[in-house]
């Protein structure tokens, strides 16, 4: 019907002004390797129906991660398929801090969101089942995620979303506890802000998509 608004799962793009055509959301998130946070994003089973939603592993990490999800935007631009939204997921790991705090700032200039982890994704998992806003070496999640019944974690693991699926509410309060905290304190720069993480507000995104149901 005329008149009618685009449903929150579409998106309306217009080649010239005053014209414009309604498609499916598009959505690409853009992973240091394909194991661990790539699997985890592609286990959401959201419907293709309702929005095009691609995880994909580079091989890349902070700042070059970035600049492989600007080049990705772009080209997809270029195409004249954009994408609605473009995240980059990574960790802070043991890499220097001045490409970590770039990767912040190129993806603000380009607006990519980030979904960050400091120092490792595993802190997301282990956010599942308790809070923790301590310093955490990324050798000691392995360990901890043992105490919480996962002890065959691998990285590999295309099933961790599954596994710690019936604690995602938790994961979610305890990852906003935590961004709570560092901003009480003060900090305001994830690269120094240990344990901290992203990761939820992309959990939250891709759970909205996945609440919209099958097409109909």
């Amino acid at each position: 019907m005329a008149g009618n608004k685009p449903k929150p799962w579409e998106a309306v793009s217009a080649d010239r002004p005053g014209e414009g055509t309604l498609r499916r959301r598009r959505v690409l998130i853009v992973c240091e390797d394909s194991k661990s946070s790539c699997l985890y994003f592609r286990a959401f089973n959201i419907d293709s129906e309702r929005a095009e939603v691609v995880a994909v592993g580079t091989g890349k990490n902070t700042d070059s991660l970035v600049e492989e999800a600007v080049a990705r935007k772009k080209s997809a631009e270029n195409r004249r398929e954009p994408y609605n939204q473009v995240w980059s997921v990574f960790d802070r790991d043991s890499f220097p801090l001045a490409n970590y705090s770039r990767a912040f700032e190129l993806a603000n200039a380009n607006r990519i969101k980030v979904a960050w982890a400091n120092e490792a994704f595993e802190l997301w998992y282990l956010l599942h089942f308790s809070y923790h806003d301590c310093g955490i070496s990324r050798d000691a999640y392995k360990q901890k995620l043992a105490a919480c019944g996962i002890s065959d974690y691998d990285k590999a693991d295309a099933g961790m979303y599954d596994k710690v699926l019936p604690h995602q509410e938790t994961a979610i309060r305890n990852a906003r506890k935590l961004e709570k905290h560092w901003h009480e304190m003060g900090t305001r720069f994830p690269e120094r802000e240990n344990p901290s993480t992203a990761i939820h507000k992309l959990v939250e995104f891709l759970n909205e998509l996945l609440e919209l149901g099958p097409a109909q």
